[in-house]
């Protein structure tokens, strides 16, 4: 029995049909589109229409698409934003559709007074009194804040039904008038396109008649079932109101001079049978039941942001979400809609509040459009909806929402933004644990890599052609003790090259150690985060150091392109790890790569002091890659008051020859570096060139030596050993020459 009376809980697609078009076929239908019709002609109109409708079709597909694809809960189309782009930047734009639904309840009521004209004008003519809006539209704002108030959804569901009828019968008459100008009237189809200079003023004018096409979609928490009702009332409404607009700008064109049209708000009036009392009638109806649409779908969203405690206030939270006890129906969020519809109404401007709706509805109508463009472009496998759109009409949506906006009115678009801006900012820092926009982003973002990938792989012929830059890999076991090699990899992946940091976790893989491997891979990328890096980390898991670097260097580079450099790293101090790593160097460069080891010193680095790069006579291969090296390195930020300085031992006879090439090469090369920074060393057989490095470079911040491979052959470790009292030393030790051009 509980089952059976479950499935009879909730409204049906009526609802969603009937809230949709009533707002479709609203005031502006009503008040603006003859105004519309006499200042640009019938194709002036046709072509808003069109523009239009380029916004709401699509977002009506998008709306209908993710409503197939998950349950939509309470909130409508802020819970379709927040659950697709997480709760921060759902809150978001959730708050700014809550405002311009509360706000265009004051709009529709705004706009009821005008179904009063007669009465105004009576009043002015018979007693010489101009009255103010305000006496009809705020005794209205109340009695409408009663009803909902005190009967909730039911009642403006019962209202609609009624309203409906009347405005559907107010437009058979509207059609089946006739008019002198009517009989003469011919040729609107080959008129031609007129005030467009005005074009976009009278656009925003006309532009919320259209967002009415969402407002079903706020009922979706007190649907049957959602999935199936959002999608059929929302998109039959849209159409349904299209074909309306166009029979009503043909007949308006058809039937009244564009002087008339321009010059009398309730034009219709004059065209229909007994329009001096069906038009105000259908105007009455189709606004309050618009007002009625906004008031029941308004406090909706605010509930749900409320429930998701997207403001920085728990009682506030609290308050907002509390709805009646028996039905849950969001009475202190009607509330709160009340206040602001009761400000909007005290101002009484119904261009000023069309504006300022439209943008706040184009925020909203952009990001469901991006969203649904997002999960067709990202190819998850769990957005499988029922109901199935196009990539392109989403798109179309997306980048039609931001474009009118600003065409609309720049500077109310920008305030927009502005305000989201401070909300997000607000939010994110009160909820700093929330995703935000990385969660649908990430698919799109795995489907370019992707594609990159393939593309690069392709693209593999053409590779020696390109210049080169690093893609360093490093492995080491002492992540915890020291950071060193962590540092320098971030230096030289900040803007010129690609790193990635690889853990080693000396061990069989098994469930035990790739649990463990999980919660270090979770440090090493709170620990990226807290330094800003650049660098990709992962963890390895593997029984010998040997094998952890023959995986390593088969790995793919994350870049796109294959990693060319190993760093390996070791305590000068207690360089424990150095024979272990001399052994495998041979195996990198089997591989073709560059090899670094760095000696890590526990001496605290001075980021102002220089960057130090000794080059030898023996060094013709590893020069420039060392000098390409430093200046990468000091491209970070940290490096920012450093320089480089280069320091060249060569025969007393080469002195002027190599100082020339220097700076030569670093001329041409366009590299920061100052002449005053170039030292040439003489040197001869007896030279101990090691005890010149430690006496010219004990204070540098980062020391850079080349190595030969013949050199591990000949003294093995004692080519690192020796600069025990030195800061970090970098020693290099390049696959191929390479050029700086």
């Amino acid at each position: 029995m509980v089952k059976i009376n479950s499935k009879k809980q909730g409204f049906g697609t009526a609802p969603v049909f009937f809230t949709a078009i009533s707002t479709i076929l609203g005031a502006i239908l009503f008040l603006r589109f003859g105004f519309a019709t006499g200042t640009l002609g019938f194709w002036g109109v046709m072509l808003i229409i069109l523009l239009g409708h380029m916004v709401i079709i699509p977002t009506a597909l998008a709306i209908s698409e993710i409503a197939t694809n998950q349950r939509v809960e309470g909130g409508g189309e802020y819970f379709i934003i927040s659950r697709s782009f997480g709760l921060n930047i759902g809150a978001t734009i959730g708050i700014a559709l809550f405002l311009s639904q509360a706000i265009s309840v004051a709009f529709y009521v705004i706009a009821f007074t005008e179904a009063f004209e007669p009465l105004f004008n009576y009043v002015t003519q018979k007693y010489n009194v101009i009255l103010p809006r305000q006496v009809i539209s705020i005794p209205a704002m109340g009695l409408l804040s009663f009803l909902i108030l005190k009967k909730g959804a039911n009642i403006g569901v019962k209202a609609l039904y009624i309203v409906v009828i009347i405005l559907f019968i107010s437009l058979a008459f509207f059609f089946l008038g006739k008019t002198d100008y009517s009989l003469t009237a011919s040729g609107i189809f080959s008129q031609p396109l007129k005030g467009m200079d005005n074009f976009f003023i009278v656009f925003a004018i006309c532009f919320p008649a259209f967002t009415g096409m969402t407002a079903g979609v706020g009922l979706s928490g007190d649907l049957r079932n959602p999935g199936k009702s959002i999608p059929w009332g929302t998109l039959s409404a849209t159409i349904v109101g299209m074909i309306v607009y166009v029979f009503i700008v043909w007949k308006l064109a058809t039937s009244v001079s564009p002087d008339d049209l321009v010059e009398h708000q309730l034009i219709m009036s004059h065209i229909a049978i007994y329009g001096f009392l069906v038009i105000p009638l259908g105007l009455a109806a189709s606004t309050i039941s618009s007002a009625i649409g906004s008031f029941m779908v308004g406090p909706r969203t605010l509930q749900a942001l409320g429930k998701d405690m997207s403001f920085p206030f728990k009682r506030l939270n609290a308050f907002i979400a509390r709805g009646k006890p028996d039905t849950n129906e969001p009475f202190n969020a009607a509330l709160v809609t009340c206040i602001i519809a009761f400000v909007f109404v005290a101002f009484g401007n119904v261009n000023a509040v069309a504006e300022i709706i439209s943008m706040f509805f184009m925020v909203t109508y952009g990001a469901l459009c991006l969203i649904s463009f997002l999960n067709h472009f990202g190819a998850d496998p769990s957005y499988r909806p029922r109901f199935k759109s196009k990539w392109a009409f989403s798109l179309l949506g997306f980048v039609m929402s931001v474009w009118l906006m600003f065409k609309i009115n720049w500077m109310y678009a920008l305030l927009a933004v502005g305000v989201m801006m401070l909300i997000y900012f607000v939010i994110t820092k009160y909820h700093k644990e929330r995703q935000g926009l990385e969660i649908i982003f990430r698919s799109a973002i795995f489907q370019i890599n992707r594609n990159l990938q393939v593309y690069l792989q392709k693209q593999k012929s053409l590779s020696h052609k390109l210049p080169w830059r690093p893609s360093a890999v490093c492995v080491s076991q002492s992540t915890f003790q020291r950071e060193n090699a962590f540092n320098l990899l971030n230096w030289i992946s900040y803007k010129h090259g690609f790193g990635t940091y690889i853990h080693l976790i000396k061990d069989y893989f098994s469930k035990a150690t790739d649990e463990k491997s999980k919660e270090i891979l979770e440090i090493l990328i709170g620990k990226s985060d807290k330094k800003n890096s650049h660098l990709y980390s992962d963890t390895i898991i593997s029984p010998s150091y040997t094998s952890a670097i023959a995986q390593i260097i088969q790995l793919p580079g994350i870049s796109g392109m294959e990693n060319n450099m190993v760093i390996f790293e070791f305590d000068k101090q207690e360089p424990h790890n150095l024979d272990q790593i001399i052994e495998n160097i041979p195996l990198v460069r089997a591989g073709e790569n560059d090899v670094c080891v760095l000696g890590s010193s526990y001496q605290k680095m001075n980021l102002k002091n220089d960057i130090h790069v000794w080059i030898k006579r023996s060094d013709i291969i590893n020069a420039n890659l060392m000098i390409l090296l430093s200046y990468i390195i000091l491209g970070h930020p940290d490096w920012k008051k450093s320089s480089i300085k280069i320091f060249d031992v060569c025969k007393k006879s080469d002195v002027e020859k190599t100082r020339e090439n220097i700076l030569k090469l670093i001329q041409d090369g366009r590299l920061p570096i100052s002449s005053k920074n170039v030292e040439v060393i003489e040197s001869d057989e007896k030279t101990n060139v090691k005890d010149i490095i430690n006496m010219r470079s004990a204070d540098a911040a980062l020391t850079l030596i080349g190595f030969r491979i013949g050199q591990l052959k000949s003294v093995g470790a004692d080519v690192f050993k020796g600069y025990e009292k030195m800061g970090d030393v970098l020693f290099v030790n390049a696959h191929a020459q390479k050029e700086i051009t």
